[in-house]
């Protein structure tokens, strides 16, 4: 009865009408992104967190929270009518998506993504609230050794899942570790690496090290690739699914919803690893595996269903353990923290309005978001001919306007467009960004509970304790398999299907 009484007290706080108003407005900008290559969710929540500051906690972070699940149902637009997956989740849904709409299925495919979406949402969020107080009280058990240990794992996760390669990977964490070293000594108080430039006292910011890498970069990127979209010009009709669709797509929703949930909750993974995993799954459950790739509902159905699952889960590890599981967490993180509010085990009894809240606001989002995908389906078909001309010079804007507004620093743009241009590199040269931000964002806690630990007295104390040692030994045993060639092998399979771009 406490887990209803709970959510009372969420729905409460989520029925407010400036909830609900800035609940709607983070799923229609999350959509909005989502329908729109070239921004994605970490730079549109970096460049939001100026506009969070004179807002209350909850209100925020139910805006910020939207516009995360938001483009998890937004991308599938794309992928079905451009061929173009909005976000990297969305890559595997341009398989059968986008052949149903040449097939003159468009409308069904849309349809079943955002119902879909909406039930794996909907799954993500029953874990959420079932699962996040459970993890809250164990993670109690943990001291400066587990967290320190945990945070290792979670990083070393997103380096071994990286798309460039486990080097790569390695290499970019090891910068992000460094960069995070610069500004005060989180037990000292010293300053260093700074340069005597009183911007970096505070270290190097989250929010412009997240524009430029993300935001920045992926515009030069986009710019000098030329691309060219071509939107399906067919009438879209009939988007609600036939019984028949709803028959074969029961069990793979159910599934999908189950891997994307699960696989979302270990640090490292995010979203575009289970649509993988669903899908292919589906593949060798099904009785004619030969069909997918040629335009079949259960191909669009499972991984859209995923990826939802997984945002949910990746929500899990943040508000129970305050660990980020992946980039975007990260950002959310920082939004929490520009709010003194430390997500982990005392989240859910110190700040219940906030974490239940937000579990609400997840509840009315989705229900707001299967509203906005299949009404208007019309209007996102006018947004995605937006010539890029237009659309690339407009995301700069925005990402200087944000990242000035956030402390009227002109040298907080600098260091966005140093970011900017080594994204773009790492891109051309084929290094990911993801444990490089990761990394910066884990650096000064990871930093601080490793010093901590040594308080102990014992050198050895991350292996005489059971749950640090248990996180160190998983973290060095996935480094060290990576070095046999049956593992690199499959590694390399991976790497090329979420490379795909059609």
């Amino acid at each position: 009865m406490d887990v209803f009484n709970h959510l009372a007290l969420g729905f409460g706080v989520a029925l407010s009408w400036q909830n609900l108003f800035f609940c709607f407005l983070g799923v229609f900008i999350g959509t909005l992104i989502g329908v729109l290559p070239g921004l994605g969710p970490v730079a549109t929540i970096s460049l939001l967190l100026p506009v969070s500051f004179g807002m209350d906690a909850v209100t925020s972070i139910i805006m910020l929270a939207g516009v995360y699940y938001g483009a998890m149902y937004g991308g599938s637009t794309t992928s079905i009518l451009v061929n173009i997956p909005g976000e990297p989740a969305s890559v595997v849904t341009c398989l059968d998506g986008y052949q149903m709409a040449r097939n003159g299925r468009a409308g069904p495919a849309l349809g079943m993504s955002a119902f879909g979406s909406f039930i794996g949402g909907t799954v993500s969020i029953i874990g959420l609230m079932l699962f996040a107080p459970w993890l809250a009280s164990l993670a109690l058990k943990f001291g400066p050794p587990e967290r320190f240990a945990l945070m290792f794992f979670g990083l070393t996760m997103v380096v071994y899942l990286c798309t460039g390669g486990l080097v790569k990977g390695l290499i970019m964490g090891v910068a992000g570790l460094s960069v995070s070293l610069v500004g005060m000594d989180p037990i000292g108080g010293v300053t260093r690496f700074t340069a005597g430039s009183i911007t970096l006292m505070d270290g190097v910011g989250m929010v412009p090290a997240a524009m430029g890498m993300f935001g920045i970069a992926e515009v030069l990127v986009n710019i000098e690739k030329g691309v060219q979209r071509e939107v399906f010009q067919a009438k879209i009709k009939g988007l609600l699914p036939n019984l028949e669709d709803w028959r074969v797509c029961k069990w793979p929703i159910v599934r999908g919803s189950l891997i994307g949930f699960f696989m979302g909750i270990i640090p490292g993974v995010g979203a575009a690893i289970p649509t993988f995993l669903a899908y292919v799954a589906e593949k060798r459950l099904s009785k004619h595996p030969e069909k997918f790739g040629t335009g079949i509902i259960e191909g669009v159905a499972s991984p859209e269903t995923a990826n939802n699952a997984a945002s949910g889960g990746a929500m899990v590890t943040l508000l129970s353990l305050g660990i980020p599981g992946n980039v975007v967490m990260a950002v959310l993180l920082g939004a929490f923290i520009i709010h003194d509010i430390q997500p982990g085990p005392l989240l859910i009894s110190k700040h219940p309005d906030l974490f239940w809240g937000t579990i609400a606001s997840m509840y009315i989002g989705n229900g707001m978001l299967v509203i906005l995908n299949l009404p208007l389906i019309g209007l996102w078909v006018q947004v995605l001919k937006v010539p890029y001309t237009i659309l690339f010079p407009l995301i700069l804007l925005f990402c200087f306007l944000g990242v000035y507004s956030l402390n009227n620093n002109m040298y907080e743009i600098v260091i966005m467009i140093i970011f900017g241009v080594f994204g773009y590199l790492t891109q051309k040269f084929g290094f990911e960004g993801a444990p490089f931000l990761l990394a910066i964002v884990l650096g000064p806690m990871m930093e601080a509970n490793y010093r901590r630990s040594f308080v102990y007295g014992d050198p050895l104390i991350f292996f005489k304790r059971p749950i640090s040692a248990f996180f160190i030994f998983a973290s060095l045993v996935l480094l060290f398999t990576a070095l046999f060639p049956n593992i690199m092998g499959k590694r390399k399979k991976l790497e090329v299907f979420k490379d795909e771009k059609p």
